[in-house]
C-alpha cells in the first residue's frame, strides 16, 4: 500500500463560528483507493499557507510510501531541514497527515483506530463544553454589551442550560485578554470578574457540574496565584495555562502554590515538550491537541509518560470535527483519561461537515464502531464553504494590557 494523492481544503466556518474561523482538512488516497482524512490545528500562518505546507510535507515525505510506517515518518519530519526540535507549525501539518494515515490503517484493517492502539478502555467519554452566547459571534473579541463572557448572571444561566442538557462540566475564560506581552499581573477588575463569574455558576449548578477555569497563559506566576486565591473557594476542576506555556518551571510555582489542579498542553507539541511539564511537576492534567501535538501515536506516548506520574489527560479541541474524532479514538484507549472537550454537542456546522455526526448523549461522547477515525468528511460541504480570508485562526492583542 502506498499514498498516491493528497488534497487539502480550507473551509470557512459560518456564524456563530464555534471552533474557529476556518478548518484545515487533508485527504490522503492510496493506490488501492482507500481514503483517510486529517485536520491541522495550526494558528501561526494563514490558512492557505498552512494548507500548502501540508501538501509540501506530504509530497516530500509521504507520497509513494506506506502509511503504516509512522515512526519512520515522524523521524523524517521531525528532522526536516536539519531541525530535530519541537516545531508547532511543522507538527500541526504532520499531525493532520498522521491522523489521515491512521484513518487509512483502520479502514484497511476494518477496525476503529482504538482497536489498533491497545483496545477500548472506556465505553463512553465524559465531555465538557465552553459557555457560548446564544446569538452573535462566539469570539469574545467581537462580543458587545453584556454576554456570557462578562456577565455572571448570563454565564450562570448558560451553564445551567448546558447542565440540563446533560453536561456535568462547563468551561469559561473570563480573566481578561491575551496579549503578545504576556504574562502580566491580572488587573483587579479581572480578578473580581473571574471570582463573581465562578461564584454565580457554582450557585446555579451546585455540585451537578465541575467548573473548568480556562486561561491562556496571561499571567505571571505571582499574578496567577493572586487569581487562584480568589477562585479557590468555588472548587474549579482546573486552572488552565495560568502562565505562558514556554516555561514549565514557572508554571510549577503556581502548581505548588494552589490547591486547584493545573492543566496545560494545547500549545505544546511532541513528547519532548510534554516531558518538561511532567519532570517539573508543572501540571496534573495534560491537554494535548491532536491537531498539533504530533498526532495520535505521539500523543499515545505522551499519555503513557503521564500515566507513570499519575497525571491525567484531557484532550483539547477548538477546531473541526476530524481532530475531534481523532481525540475520541485516542481517549477511548487511555487508562488516565479525565474528560474530553466537545464543541457543544457536536451539532451545528461540525455535524454538517460529516456524513454522520459524532455521537453524544447525556454529557458523554459515544465512540464510533466504524473503521478508521469513525467519521467521513462530506467533501461537497467543504467545497461549498471555501475560506478566502487572511485572518489567523486565533490571535493575541498586539499591544500591552494597561490597567
Amino acid at each position: 500500500m502506498k499514498i498516491t494523492d493528497v488534497k487539502t481544503w480550507v473551509v470557512g466556518n459560518p456564524p456563530p463560528g464555534i471552533g474557529g474561523k476556518y478548518f484545515i482538512f487533508v485527504k490522503l488516497t492510496t493506490d488501492g483507493g482507500v481514503v483517510g482524512y486529517g485536520e491541522a490545528y495550526n494558528a501561526t500562518f494563514s490558512a492557505h499557507v498552512t494548507a500548502r505546507m501540508i501538501e509540501d510535507m506530504a509530497e516530500r515525505y509521504l507520497v509513494g510510501r506506506d502509511p503504516h510506517d509512522l515512526e519512520n515518518l515522524f523521524r523524517r519530519v521531525y528532522s526536516s531541514g536539519f531541525t530535530q526540535r519541537p516545531d508547532v507549525s511543522g507538527m500541526g501539518c504532520f499531525s493532520a497527515l498522521e491522523m489521515a494515515c491512521w484513518d487509512i490503517i483502520g479502514k484497511e484493517a476494518d477496525k476503529p483506530v482504538y482497536k489498533l492502539l491497545g483496545g477500548q478502555v472506556h465505553e463512553t467519554l465524559r465531555s465538557y463544553t465552553y459557555l457560548y452566547p446564544h446569538t452573535g459571534s462566539v469570539h469574545s473579541e467581537d462580543a458587545r454589551g453584556k454576554n456570557v463572557y462578562n456577565d455572571p448572571d448570563m454565564a450562570a444561566a448558560c451553564a445551567l442550560e448546558y447542565v440540563e442538557q446533560g453536561f456535568n462540566a462547563v468551561k469559561l475564560d473570563p480573566a481578561g485578554p491575551y496579549t503578545a506581552y504576556d504574562g502580566h499581573q491580572p488587573r483587579l477588575i479581572d480578578i473580581d470578574l473571574s471570582a463573581r463569574m465562578i461564584k454565580a455558576i457554582r450557585e446555579a449548578v451546585g455540585n451537578r457540574a465541575d467548573i473548568l477555569f480556562g486561561t491562556h497563559g496571561q499571567f505571571t506566576a505571582s499574578g496567577a496565584l493572586r487569581l487562584a486565591r480568589a477562585i479557590e473557594p468555588y472548587d474549579p476542576l482546573w486552572f488552565e495555562e495560568p502562565v505562558p506555556p514556554d516555561m514549565p518551571e514557572v508554571m510549577a510555582q503556581v502548581a505548588r502554590g494552589t490547591s486547584i489542579p493545573i492543566a496545560t498542553g494545547e500549545r505544546l507539541t511532541t513528547k519532548f515538550e510534554f516531558a518538561r511539564v511532567i519532570e517539573n511537576r508543572a501540571a496534573t492534567i495534560l491537554q494535548p491537541d491532536l491537531g498539533r501535538s504530533g498526532g495520535i501515536l505521539e500523543t499515545k506516548k505522551i499519555a503513557a509518560m503521564a500515566e507513570a506520574y499519575h497525571i491525567q489527560v484531557a484532550p483539547h479541541c477548538y477546531c473541526g470535527p476530524i481532530v475531534g474524532a481523532a481525540n475520541i479514538q485516542l481517549a477511548v484507549t487511555l487508562p488516565n483519561f479525565l474528560i474530553l472537550e466537545s464543541l457543544k454537542q457536536w451539532d451545528g456546522f461540525h455535524a454538517t461537515l460529516l456524513k454522520k455526526k459524532i455521537g453524544w448523549q447525556d454529557g458523554n461522547v459515544i465512540p464510533s464502531k466504524e473503521p478508521g477515525l469513525g467519521v467521513e468528511l462530506d467533501e461537497a460541504v467543504c467545497d461549498a464553504h471555501p475560506y478566502s480570508g487572511l485572518d489567523l485562526h486565533l490571535q493575541m492583542m498586539q499591544t500591552p494590557l494597561m490597567p
